[in-house]
């Protein structure tokens, strides 16, 4: 593969750009979908990827609560969630690996964690030892938080080895890579794409849901065709109803980030939307 480089990114960026805007009649597809996003539709009516039905979209999703107050109790109570469920994973931070590793052995959903959560601004050393405590205490996929002041200053060999450390601190387990797509450009974001598509990552996912937004169908549609089938993409952040849901798969979500999880999968409504 390419060296990263400004060139490279740029080459990226403008062929992203061309596709997204081409006039060109298609089938649809990804492509087209984002491209009659970005001329304002937030609904398209064609034959293309469909949302599961609810019991089914149960296995697409992160059941999460990465709140700093979050109980002990409250961690038990989304792993029992999680096997009702037969969600995903639940998403937990570090402290309660242990923890959710323990309910959950014998038991489908995984166990997810989030690495340089909220910020990513800490070093990559200290990323990766996350990444290798974390699945050493039963850590199944990590969430990880790019360096995002070092994507916004231009500095792309930062951005690599901050990825590439967590990935190769995984050992072959599931990275996800959070860019936080509230806070960059569209140019960002695909440079985000593309440099987590190079340092070996498995997903791209939008947000942390602790900055300023969360998911949007326009940003999924972007990601998915910046890393086309070679990565999954997760949506996470603000996805608290199951049309909520289904507007992210059918824009190429492949993973759900929740903690309104039970109310997208069954007949309740959220009590209330958690910034998550």
């Amino acid at each position: 593969m390419a060296e990263i480089t400004p060139d490279v990114i740029e080459k990226i960026i403008t062929q992203v750009i061309k596709e997204t805007r081409s006039d060109t009649v298609r089938p649809f597809s990804y492509d087209a979908a984002n491209e009659l996003i970005s001329f304002g539709a937030d609904r398209i009516g064609a034959e293309g990827p469909t949302c599961p039905p609810k019991y089914e979209l149960a296995k697409w999703i992160d059941h999460t609560l990465l709140k700093p107050e979050a109980t002990k109790e409250q961690i038990e109570k989304i792993c029992d969630e999680a096997i009702q469920y037969n969600f995903a994973s639940v998403c937990v931070n570090p402290t309660w690996v242990p923890l959710a590793y323990r309910k959950l052995r014998g038991h489908s959903p995984k166990v997810v964690t989030v690495i340089g959560f909220p910020l990513g601004a800490t070093f990559p050393e200290v990323k990766a030892k996350e990444t290798e405590l974390a699945i050493e205490r039963g850590a199944d996929e990590v969430d990880m938080v790019i360096n995002i002041g070092a994507l916004k200053s231009g500095d792309l060999a930062l951005v690599e080895h901050d990825i590439r450390s967590v990935v190769r601190a995984a050992r072959r387990h599931i990275v996800k890579v959070i860019i936080e797509t509230c806070l960059l450009t569209d140019e960002e974001k695909v440079t985000a794409c593309t440099i987590a598509m190079h340092a070996g990552a498995n997903y791209v996912k939008t947000s942390t849901g602790f900055s300023k937004g969360g998911a949007t169908v326009k940003d999924v549609a972007l990601m998915r065709k910046v890393v086309g089938s070679k990565l999954g993409v997760k949506a996470s952040g603000g996805v608290h109803t199951y049309e909520e849901a289904c507007q992210m798969v059918e824009a190429g979500a492949t993973r759900i980030g929740a903690s309104a999880s039970v109310a997208i999968v069954s007949n309740g409504s959220a009590a209330s939307k958690p910034g998550y």
